[in-house]
């Protein structure tokens, strides 16, 4: 009697566990296919971001394979019915002196300003002498000193100084306004390096610009890669200084200020400028491309140190 009891009772608990791991998978595989469900849904949303973000891109890129004839009669989101390349010949043609100005004039601009701007950053992060942190705050105001509002002083000192309309007098100002941004980074990035490490070298009788040049400058290799796509970036697109600055197409002329004029005076070949425009942004989207995980990189380790 006892033994059937036992083994009833077995069998019970059998059932119950079966039952309970049973229960378990169940709510495992709903669990699954929730989360599985939400997961779809995030991918679908960032999809349907992304579409709405390459929309303007993948217009650009129909419209500068079209006719004229095509930019008039079709949507600039239908494909092309008989590409040509035709216009990045036209486009090429009318901004190609453009271009090489604007290479010459990002090229100085962001060597100067990063350079500078990395000595100026190391100075007021690593050098301490009184009133520092005033003297750094009236630098960085220059960050923040609208374009517009120095203009017509900024005119009249680069045509003083016999610089209108020439490749050295933008890279002049592209460095000298660069130079308070890039300060401002580099103090950020270099305030990560300890102190007890610059102290020990002083120790042992490096001076201030060899410990620059020996320890500070070899281990913020991402600082650099951060702020040179960022200056680069900011120069390359600049409109307004070489506009007032630049002079005519002969000149000193930057390719921003080149791609607007080819809009024309009573007809526009949308076709040429958007063929125009895809030509202007691939240096910057090639740099980001190649150094785009540098300057993640780079700005995080920036953002952690300056906080």
């Amino acid at each position: 009697m006892e033994t059937r009891e036992k083994e009833h009772d077995e069998t019970v608990v059998g059932d119950y566990k079966a039952v309970l791991m049973l229960g378990i998978k169940g709510a495992l595989m709903r669990f699954t296919r929730k989360l599985l469900n939400r997961r779809a849904l995030l991918y679908l949303i960032l999809i349907l971001f992304a579409v709405f973000f390459l929309l303007p891109i993948w217009g650009a890129l129909t419209t500068s394979l079209k006719t004229p004839f095509e930019v008039d009669t079709t949507s600039p989101l239908f494909p092309a019915l008989s590409p040509t390349f035709s216009p990045y010949v036209d486009a090429f043609n009318a901004l190609k002196t453009p271009l090489f100005n604007s290479l010459l004039i990002t090229t100085g601009g962001v060597i100067g300003s990063v350079v500078l701007g990395s000595v100026v950053g190391y100075i007021f992060s690593k050098v301490r002498f009184k009133h520092d942190t005033w003297v750094f705050l009236i630098l960085i105001i220059g960050i923040f000193l609208p374009y517009q509002s120095v203009i017509i002083p900024l005119y009249s000192t680069v045509l003083q100084l016999g610089l209108f309309a020439k490749i050295p007098g933008l890279v002049l100002v592209h460095t000298a306004y660069g130079i308070p941004i890039c300060a401002l980074l580099f103090r950020n990035f270099y305030a990560e390096i300890p102190d007890s490490v610059i102290k020990q070298a002083k120790m042992d009788g490096a001076g201030t610009w060899r410990i620059y040049r020996r320890i500070v400058l070899p281990t913020t290799v991402l600082a650099t890669v951060a702020v040179v796509v960022f200056q680069f970036t900011s120069i390359w697109n600049d409109f307004l200084f070489g506009l007032i600055l630049g002079g005519a197409e002969g000149q000193a002329m930057p390719v921003t200020v080149a791609l607007s004029n080819l809009t024309g005076t009573y007809a526009a070949l949308w076709n040429v400028q958007m063929a125009g425009a895809i030509m202007v942004s691939l240096p910057v989207l090639v740099l980001y491309i190649f150094l785009g995980k540098y300057l993640v990189r780079g700005y995080m380790a920036g953002a952690i140190s300056g906080s």
